[in-house]
């Protein structure tokens, strides 16, 4: 019920690239068993949140239904490399070191992956080293709303299920009790 509250969360106004995702990720990959759920649950609730935004409030700008958006891949692999790195992370323990760790790293690996992929879709940039370095330095003033989104976010969700963990233990992960 977290994550799904968090990821209707994207609908709400909010500063560019102020998502619950990356934190979502993260947090799948701390206290879900299966490692099926660290990948399907995160891209259910990105895909189930897209759907809502591109057909409902970009209904006007959208003329036809859209199940998959232009280059949701990108996004999608972004996420895959923060569920690894969570994965790697938090395997023995979850400890708020690593949850901060977990929260730095995964803005900058979307950072990364989703400049990457406007560098090689949208063609706004050359496709030479000096294009790439200029795409990366055009989404700088967007990686403020992937740092504070990633900071409330993962401070929401972590800092949340710490408190319910702590009043309620029985909904404690195997992660903590190792």
């Amino acid at each position: 019920m977290i994550i799904l509250a968090a990821a209707f969360s994207r609908i709400i106004p909010h500063m560019p690239n102020f998502s619950p995702m990356d934190a979502i990720t993260l947090f799948a990959a701390a206290h879900f068993t299966r490692k099926w759920q660290v990948f399907l649950i995160p891209f259910a609730a990105l895909w189930l949140s897209s759907l809502f935004i591109n057909n409902v409030i970009y209904s006007d700008v959208n003329s036809k239904f859209i199940w998959i958006y232009p280059g949701f891949h990108w996004q999608y692999a972004g996420y895959a490399l923060i569920a690894l790195m969570g994965l790697a992370i938090f395997r023995r323990s979850v400890t708020p070191g690593k949850i901060a760790l977990g929260g730095i790293g995964s803005g900058l690996i979307f950072f990364l992956v989703s400049n990457l992929g406007v560098w090689v879709k949208e063609g706004f940039y050359e496709h030479t080293f000096a294009g790439l370095v200029a795409c990366y330095t055009a989404g700088l003033p967007f990686y403020s709303g992937t740092f504070f989104g990633d900071v409330f976010y993962t401070t929401l969700l972590f800092g949340g299920y710490a408190a319910l963990t702590y009043q309620f233990p029985v909904f404690q992960s195997r992660a903590y009790q190792q």
